[in-house]
């Protein structure tokens, strides 16, 4: 099992392109992850135009063109604007000459100072040891989530009903989240956690596969060390699509990022 950084790790190749070998291991099925795409093009953002000043992706909005394969890829990336507080790119992550996943990204500095307002509360879970771990051979899935051995995630058994062909249909799934290889989450590594496994499409009976379309992100603040709690529902479905909407709190009850996704999905007849 390799770290999160290193399967993000970026060979700099000038004129703001970037060498990037794409981790199998952060694949749900046989697709990378989303989340984690993202974060390797926030990557390829920071190290072009952060700088001193914009070291930290505070917003991103992705579009999935076509699923890239693991292996060799090309991060490129072009700076839109340079300001005073922020600085906005645009990035592509190309592989065999095709663009597989775009995204406008806006960089600044972030810091983990709390709320001056906020209507966010916690998400409440029962402890983790009392949360389920999600297995790389997930029950009901009929794929493997290789995902599972690098992301620790404990899952509320309260929303677990659909494991056993009961799904409560209530659109919530919740759980206890870290890295597992022990690093604590950054404002890239969130990026993972806010494109939660699995989609909540299973707990409203529809099992199966839910490709992301597009996902737009805000991270808020720097988490502090310890777990992060999430919180993955769904507002409306239906023509063959579904609204995923994530929320994240760190350790000490903060929130640290938000997601809205729009996800295909198949319907019953």
């Amino acid at each position: 099992m390799g770290t999160f950084r290193e399967a993000t790790a970026l060979t700099a190749l000038g004129d703001g392109e970037f060498g990037a070998v794409l981790d199998a291991e952060w694949s749900v099925g046989t697709r990378l992850h989303g989340g984690y795409l993202l974060a390797v093009l926030g990557r390829a953002a920071c190290e072009s135009a952060g700088g001193a000043g914009h070291p930290h992706v505070t917003a991103v909005s992705g579009t999935f063109i076509e699923p890239p394969e693991p292996g060799d890829a090309v991060a490129r990336v072009e700076t839109l604007r340079v300001g005073r507080s922020v600085a906005q790119v645009r990035a592509a992550l190309v592989q065999e000459g095709r663009t597989r996943v775009e995204a406008h990204l806006t960089l600044g500095l972030l810091d983990d100072s709390d709320a001056w307002w906020t209507a966010s509360e916690p998400v409440e879970l029962p402890p983790e040891q009392d949360c389920f771990l999600a297995p790389i051979d997930a029950p009901g899935a009929g794929f493997r989530v290789p995902l599972m051995a690098v992301v620790e995630e404990r899952i509320d058994p309260a929303h677990l009903a659909f494991a056993f062909g009961a799904p409560s249909r209530r659109g919530v799934i919740a759980s206890w989240q870290r890295l597992a290889d022990g690093s604590d989450w950054d404002p890239l590594s969130l990026l993972v956690a806010l494109d939660p496994v699995p989609p909540v499409s299973y707990d409203l009976g529809l099992p199966g596969w839910v490709p992301t379309i597009q996902l737009s992100a805000y991270i808020r603040r720097l988490p502090v060390p310890g777990p992060i709690r999430v919180r993955l529902s769904a507002t409306d479905v239906g023509g063959e699509r579904m609204d995923e909407v994530a929320h994240i709190w760190d350790a000490k009850g903060r929130l640290v990022g938000q997601a809205t996704q729009l996800a295909a999905v198949r319907l019953p007849a």
